[in-house]
């Protein structure tokens, strides 16, 4: 967790479940329900997945059963308040007011005040969802003053971000510019990049139409600045939601009285081709990875803004030819099977042709998409949905650059097909990517793949993967 690998998390807290259900020790079972809720609530926030909501209060509520088996009142109380705040996402504004009631009753009997201040900005955050915006603020500025004594650095950031917020919805812009600010410079000092990004943008969202122009310039920059390493899907789509907005504003600010002349479609369109740029620019073209950190779901999206309404950026992708001399081999015999669905990407050069990716799935939606994730990479795909008709495509004298296998096959394993090909001479160094959902990594790398990814949490890693054995690969191997 501390590396930020969350879906690596996710798959050993699942793995480690059956273990811990049989564990004697309360205090060891608390925590490790509370680290998998942590999981299940930082995927649902960064990544959209709601389906972990659920799971993600059963484990917080079995976490707080074990912390009071274990006499753990105070990691009790903490874990009831994140109990509030996720209630409070799903609008379950009862329940959420319930479990924070019993946080302030723990920590009452322990006189903790930094933790109940933290409890009462959760509970002002609350009450902004519930548009109780002077209720909330009366409550969050008794825990501001808490907690600017207190020591927590980043509990007093982000009270001083609830704060702003409150004050803003109340109509009091200077005095709610003044608390983000100050939360941003807070969060910064304590190390706390993404806080602090965050902040700066909460005064975007929140105050922007109170500031200059060149207020909201600065402060657009200092947050893209902050938030330049974030692999927050959720932050970054802000950051894009701002800069549309710093874009609309400062137009608008500049604007004449009649507006002439002033197009906001074309005002965004221009932006947006800013951002769209400088993402592929940093991605050096793959447009996998700049539409992640454009916040899109899936590249498809981003290529589609390409293809339509930015052409003029088509330049600035991956070349259709792979950009490696490495992988590029001369035209000997390439089956114009290899070019199905393709043929809008053949080489222009003679000599040339793309790299040829065998993929052996019998998942008809799993082989749909990721053919698609690699022929926007300028790669064709060769799909065999048998493992007895892959056995025979390996031991046949068509060339591959790469083979791609699932392992539960009709006919054969995955497993199976890596030795086969590792026994003959011409697949013994053929780069072999083993992307199944069965755990079988061991047996995968000792029969000789070169890399495992587990399906489907990889496949975002597909792509880069596979460049990177391409571009590993030797001349004439």
């Amino acid at each position: 967790m501390a590396a930020k690998r969350f879906n690596d998390a996710l798959s050993i807290f699942t793995e480690a479940a059956p273990t811990f259900e049989i564990c004697s020790d309360n205090a060891l079972r608390a925590k490790f329900h509370n680290g998998f809720a942590s999981v299940l609530n930082y995927l649902n926030s960064t990544e959209y997945r709601e389906d972990y909501i659920d799971q993600a209060l059963i484990e917080y509520a079995a976490a707080s059963f074990y912390f009071e088996q274990a006499g753990l009142i105070r990691y009790q109380a903490c874990v009831e308040n994140n109990l509030g705040f996720l209630f409070s996402t799903v609008r379950k504004f009862t329940e959420a007011h319930e479990h924070l009631d019993r946080a302030q009753a723990l920590l009452t009997t322990l006189k903790d005040s930094v933790h109940l201040a933290q409890v009462d900005n959760t509970r002002a955050q609350v009450l902004l969802e519930q548009r109780k915006d002077g209720e909330a603020e009366k409550l969050v500025r008794g825990a501001v003053r808490v907690l600017e004594r207190g020591g927590e650095q980043s509990l007093y950031a982000e009270a001083l971000t609830t704060h702003g917020i409150a004050l803003a919805r109340l109509g009091k812009p200077k005095s709610a510019q003044d608390e983000l600010e100050l939360a941003s410079k807070v969060a910064e000092e304590a190390g706390d990049l993404e806080s602090a990004g965050q902040a700066a943008l909460t005064l975007i969202e929140e105050v922007g139409s109170h500031l200059s122009e060149s207020e909201l310039s600065e402060i657009y920059v200092r947050a893209a600045e902050l938030l330049e390493k974030s692999q927050n899907m959720a932050t970054l789509k802000r950051l894009c939601e701002c800069a549309r907005r710093v874009l609309f504003l400062t137009h608008a600010a500049a604007a004449p009285p009649d507006w002439k002349g002033f197009s906001f479609r074309e005002a965004v369109r221009r932006y947006e081709s800013h951002l769209i740029e400088r993402a592929l620019r940093d991605a050096d073209g793959m447009v996998s990875r700049a539409a992640q950190w454009l916040g899109f779901k899936h590249h498809h999206s981003l290529v589609s803004l390409l293809k339509n309404r930015h052409k003029h950026l088509l330049h600035a992708r991956t070349p259709i030819v792979p950009r490696r001399r490495s992988i590029i081999r001369p035209a000997t015999a390439t089956p114009a099977s290899a070019y199905k669905g393709a043929s809008h990407r053949r080489p222009a050069e003679k000599t040339a042709r793309p790299a040829l990716i065998l993929h052996v799935e019998d998942d008809r939606a799993v082989a749909v998409a990721v053919r698609d994730a690699l022929e926007e990479e300028g790669w064709a795909v060769r799909l065999c949905a048998d493992g007895a008709e892959a056995r025979r495509e390996i031991a046949s004298d068509a060339h591959y650059d790469l083979l791609l296998l699932d392992n539960e096959l009709p006919g054969a394993t995955g497993v199976e097909l890596v030795r086969r090909a590792r026994s003959l001479p011409r697949r013994r160094q053929t780069p072999i990517i083993m992307f199944a959902a069965s755990d079988c990594e061991a047996d995968a790398r000792r029969a000789g793949a070169d890399a495992f990814l587990r399906k489907p949490k990889d496949i975002a890693l597909l792509v880069e993967t596979v460049a990177r054995l391409l571009a590993d690969k030797p001349a004439g191997r």
